[in-house]
């Protein structure tokens, strides 16, 4: 596993709520890699090694089950593309067998030719004018070329500057693991410009999961109510489906809902979208396993769902 990815795929797992079984995640890497045929692992194929590995923890699978063509799986997207070709093809290609199974699955083709030369051509100034929409301040070079290349990472990076502004300015300690009861740290948001924040307590969690932060900020005492994600609340959750219910359709993963692509009386095709997922830059699609009615769709756009929720009701 590149060192680079180890620190990127150890926070993927704790966003999904992995951390603990972060062996189980190095030995399924590893195996991984194996049934893809040991391939060269920088980026973006790294990154799909370690989708592949956390979607397998997170589902309870084994290189076996992957294997298995009777087995059908909503493969996480990233791992559909590169099958098909999108980031290139390996000496010799893809293991026959994975790729067909993967691709067979989400209905896919492979790519024919150079994967570059299907890429529309970028209109730099008409995507300028559609981020002055979308961002606030002058939209720089950077911002146009940055959503071009990653559009959902970047405004949902916008997103997060908007509600808590730069945090890149935080110490690495402090954004990633928080402060300890009475720890103090020193902040440099600009030049010449310093903020002390000291945390002092936290409040008892709410039935709908958040609770009071207190803290002093340059010595002033502050508060603010915060989500915290790391208990259960007691707010109401998604249904689990039913795993011996054919026409139940489960979430493969935790993550949030990035789209759905059908409503309710709609008349699917084995293989058609129906909705997907996105969680820490990994997004997820899942498929009609048959043809059949929709009957009914339990979530929507932006909502947060946990592995083996219900999301769609099939009949037929």
């Amino acid at each position: 596993m590149p060192g680079g990815q180890f620190t990127n795929l150890r926070q993927q797992a704790k966003s999904l709520g992995l951390e603990d079984r972060w062996n189980q995640i190095a030995d399924t890497y590893a195996q991984v890699n194996e049934i893809f045929g040991d391939i060269v692992k920088v980026t973006p194929s790294s990154k799909v090694v370690g989708d592949m590995a956390l979607f397998m923890v997170t589902n309870g699978l084994t290189a076996m089950d992957v294997l298995n063509p009777g087995k059908k799986l909503h493969f996480p997207k990233s791992v559909v593309e590169m099958m098909q070709g999108a980031i290139g093809f390996p000496e010799g290609g893809w293991p026959k067998v994975l790729q067909k199974i993967i691709l067979d699955t989400s209905g896919a083709k492979p790519i024919k030719g150079r994967p570059g030369a299907r890429l529309p051509k970028a209109d730099f100034e008409k995507t300028r004018k559609e981020l002055e929409g979308k961002i606030p301040g002058d939209v720089r070079d950077v911002d146009v070329i940055s959503y071009l290349l990653y559009p959902q990472v970047f405004l949902d990076y916008q997103k997060h500057v908007r509600e808590y502004d730069n945090t890149s300015v935080l110490p690495t300690h402090a954004f990633f693991y928080g402060l300890q009861s009475g720890e103090e740290i020193s902040v440099d948001i600009e030049p010449g410009k310093m903020l002390i924040i000291k945390y002092l307590t936290s409040g008892e969690i709410r039935p709908d999961g958040t609770k009071t932060v207190f803290f002093e900020l340059n010595g002033q005492p502050r508060e603010v109510v915060i989500v915290d994600r790391s208990r259960e609340a007691t707010m109401p959750r998604h249904p689990k489906a039913d795993p011996d219910n054919p026409n139940h359709v489960a979430g493969p993963m935790p993550g949030k809902v990035s789209s759905v692509a059908v409503k309710k009386g709609e008349t699917v095709k084995a293989g058609d979208r129906l909705l997907s997922i996105e969680a820490m830059k990994m997004e997820t699609a899942v498929y009609s396993p048959r043809n059949a009615s929709v009957v009914d769709v339990l979530v929507k756009q932006g909502s947060i769902i946990g592995a083996g929720d219900l999301l769609v009701v099939l009949e037929g």
